[in-house]
């Protein structure tokens, strides 16, 4: 006999929700993340899922959420702003790659603008640190938030290609090659020792004029 709606509220918590949808993403993908297949996987109604989120968008919104929290703390610096800014871009980039399609889900909630807002208040932190301006952190942080989500997904991206063979064989993963498996985590590298570099350049010429 189906479970009722109500009882379903009852059995599930809002975080089982967002823990089942999470698996589902790992495992499956976003494609199998639809609202009829998380309640299966909960044994409710999909109806029963309407008590925590309104809508589809929503649950993304709290699984982006969930996806950055995991994002491994920032120490305690131990360096310059710079060294602090690296580490927290790294373990948000890093936060993104640990799950299957990561980076999309956060890259359509940001979009939307219903969540992921720790992206930018992590980095807004860390850059902060290094004294500049509120309107230059901000804007520098958003830089940022645009580079770490695009280069994650631009990765998950090549690497679900790369499975399905659809990859140029000189562009495949997994060539007999180690310079490809570590030249896109180079460039990223690189690109975000550009960017704070090129602030740290910005704010030395502002203070000399």
């Amino acid at each position: 006999m189906p479970r009722s709606d109500s009882a379903g509220y009852a059995r599930n918590t809002r975080d089982d929700v967002v823990d089942a949808a999470l698996r589902i993403l790992d495992q499956q993908g976003l494609p199998d993340l639809t609202m009829r297949h998380l309640a299966a996987t909960l044994g409710v109604q999909p109806s029963a899922l309407y008590w925590h989120f309104p809508n589809k968008q929503t649950l993304l919104a709290a699984v982006s959420d969930r996806i950055i929290a995991a994002a491994r703390p920032l120490a305690a610096a131990a360096g310059d702003w710079q060294t602090g800014v690296r580490a927290e871009a790294a373990a948000l980039h890093d936060a993104l790659l640990a799950y299957k399609d990561g980076a999309e889900v956060v890259s359509s909630t940001l979009a939307l603008g219903l969540g992921a807002g720790d992206l930018h208040r992590r980095l807004a932190a860390a850059i902060g640190v290094g004294g500049f301006d509120e309107k230059t952190t901000a804007l520098a942080a958003e830089t940022m938030v645009h580079f770490i989500v695009g280069h994650a997904f631009h990765r998950q991206q090549r690497i679900q290609a790369d499975s399905l063979g659809a990859v140029a064989r000189e562009h495949s993963l997994d060539r007999e090659d180690p310079a490809v498996d570590t030249r896109e985590p180079q460039a990223f590298d690189l690109g975000i020792t550009l960017l704070v570099a090129g602030l740290d350049a910005q704010s030395r010429a502002a203070a000399d004029r």
